[in-house]
């Protein structure tokens, strides 16, 4: 008689649509909650009259000190750290998902430019991505942003916040769209159907945007949710290092280093709960995208 084992390849196909399933949904639910944080956040961290100086620094909830009107206790302002981090997550998906619709607007544009003219149209394009390249994502970040707040009014800074973060983040992270894009552009331009379009008098415009563009954006699709992740990052990063979103609007990363002044003083919530949130949503968000890549992928298709 013989005993049936379950081979590592079945166990992998069984186990990662699940482990797939349960990182989306948890991805889902803390963006839904993100989106709907003026509605089920229990106080408005943006209103000065919701917090008050005598809650700063109280414990969770479920610590002996706690106080049951703060689950996730309060900050140095005393500051609903729950409701912050409900407000924090909208700001910091916010800028991620607009960095990379920027990025990719930018960059499926250049790559189909690059990929279909060639010649110097491609050349220069690519030089200026290999010029971008050559610069760390947070240190061109870091160059962006602090060149973008001395042109700016003081005033002006908290306001232009969020659109500072996205083009500082965006303008790194196009290249990647643009040489994906480039690469899938010209096997697509050297099919029949491309050359026949230029044969019967097709403006190039339309080549371009009605019969090329769909047929490359899978991996676009692929490549912008690995970068929803890596752009939320990038955005807890830079405030992180003081560079982001003001405190009186606070992101993950703004919390996070809020809390980080109070570790050593074992007031460990204000930075162990936002950092928790910003990992479980980046680990959830890189598990659907390598998903994804997996799923389009064809020479794992045909290894499948």
């Amino acid at each position: 008689m013989k005993t049936l084992t379950a081979s590592p390849g079945l166990i992998t196909r069984i186990g990662a649509p699940i482990s797939v399933m349960v990182a989306g949904v948890v991805a889902l639910v803390m963006v839904a909650c993100a989106l709907l944080a003026s509605r089920i956040a229990p106080y408005d961290p943006t209103d000065l009259a919701s917090f008050d100086l005598i809650n700063a620094e109280l414990p969770p909830a479920f610590s002996a000190d706690g106080d049951p009107r703060f689950l996730l206790g309060t900050d140095n302002q005393g500051r609903d750290l729950l409701s912050a981090m409900l407000y924090g997550a909208r700001v910091s998906i916010a800028i991620g998902g607009g960095a990379v619709l920027v990025a990719a607007t930018i960059g499926v544009f250049l790559g189909l430019l690059a990929g279909y003219y060639g010649g110097k149209v491609d050349a220069v394009i690519m030089r200026v991505a290999d010029v971008i390249l050559s610069f760390p994502t947070i240190l061109l970040a870091l160059l962006v942003s602090g060149i973008a707040r001395a042109v700016l009014p003081g005033a002006a800074t908290a306001e232009w916040a969020p659109v500072i973060l996205i083009c500082a983040i965006a303008i790194h992270e196009w290249v990647q769209y643009a040489r994906t894009v480039r690469a899938a552009t010209m096997v697509e331009t050297a099919k029949e159907y491309v050359r026949a379009g230029k044969v019967i008098g097709l403006p190039s415009r339309r080549i371009m945007l009605r019969h090329i563009l769909p047929n490359v954006m899978s991996p676009v699709l692929v490549i912008s949710t690995i970068n929803l992740a890596a752009a939320v990052l990038t955005e807890a990063t830079l405030s992180f290092l003081g560079v982001g979103m003001p405190p009186t609007y606070p992101s993950l990363g703004t919390l996070i280093r809020i809390g980080n002044e109070f570790v050593f003083s074992g007031i460990w919530w204000i930075a162990l709960f936002p950092a928790l949130a910003l990992v479980i949503l980046v680990v959830a968000v890189n598990l659907v995208g390598d998903w994804l890549r997996d799923r389009f992928n064809p020479k794992l298709r045909v290894k499948r």
